[in-house]
């Protein structure tokens, strides 16, 4: 992993704006890089996406420039100095990657060193598929492996059940504990708020909240923001086991 990536439970937590909470962390990843290339393909209204990030990051001195614009994908992700992947359904990111031919020049160009930040979907197609997305799979995909930046999967946007709640529903909870009776690769639940920064050999919780950690056959660990989950980055990850 050369990174360094950037993967948030969220881009707005309650009574702040668009990545407010985290735009210092963002600053701190890109690491003077001016020319970001956003990919706003989760979204139905890329145009109004990529001019909220636009907005966001313009406090930073950052030029955005909407992936969806690009008559050449390929040659506008060999310009990029770095990339955000934006939020929305996980299942139209992962198509609209699908046939632009992205996922193996993106997983590419982060090995080599370009920063790669990700929002909710943007992070769940870091991982090596989207099975553990909370979303509807509106669209149709060719497959669920995705880029595959970290070896473990994400759930972004983790909520735990209400204790008092009359919901006779799965809680996300138990969605999780089923993916792990398929699937021998560990989950981390990102609360509202967090996010994982991984930099080298190193990857750490960060943000306003912490996450939940599930693996197959072990009780769930709760980790604090500060937490050193390198760990993460050397399992091998199994898959419908």
């Amino acid at each position: 992993m050369a990174g360094p990536v950037l993967l948030l439970s969220n881009s707005r937590v309650y009574g702040r704006g668009f990545l407010e909470h985290a735009l210092d962390m963002v600053e701190s990843v890109l690491a003077g890089r001016r020319q970001l290339l956003f990919l706003p393909f989760a979204n139905s209204d890329m145009d109004r996406y990529t001019r909220t990030m636009q907005d966001a990051l313009e406090p930073l001195g950052v030029r955005v420039q909407g992936a969806h614009a690009l008559e050449d994908f390929a040659e506008g992700l060999s310009r990029a100095e770095a990339v955000f992947v934006g939020g929305g359904n996980s299942f139209r990111l992962l198509r609209a990657l699908q046939r632009r031919g992205a996922l193996a020049p993106l997983r590419a160009r982060v090995l080599g060193g370009m920063p790669y930040l990700g929002a909710s979907a943007g992070a769940n197609v870091a991982c090596p598929t989207i099975r553990t997305t909370n979303d509807m799979p509106i669209v149709e995909v060719d497959s669920l492996a995705a880029i595959g930046l970290v070896p473990f999967q994400l759930n972004p946007h983790y909520v735990d059940a209400a204790p008092d709640s009359t919901h006779m529903g799965e809680t996300r909870a138990q969605r999780l504990e089923q993916f792990l009776e398929e699937n021998d690769v560990p989950v981390l639940g990102l609360r509202e708020g967090a996010w994982l920064h991984v930099a080298g050999e190193r990857a750490e919780l960060g943000g306003m909240a912490g996450a939940r950690l599930f693996e197959r056959g072990c009780v769930p660990v709760e980790y604090l923001p500060g937490a050193d989950l390198s760990r993460l980055l050397r399992v091998e990850g199994r898959f419908d086991v």
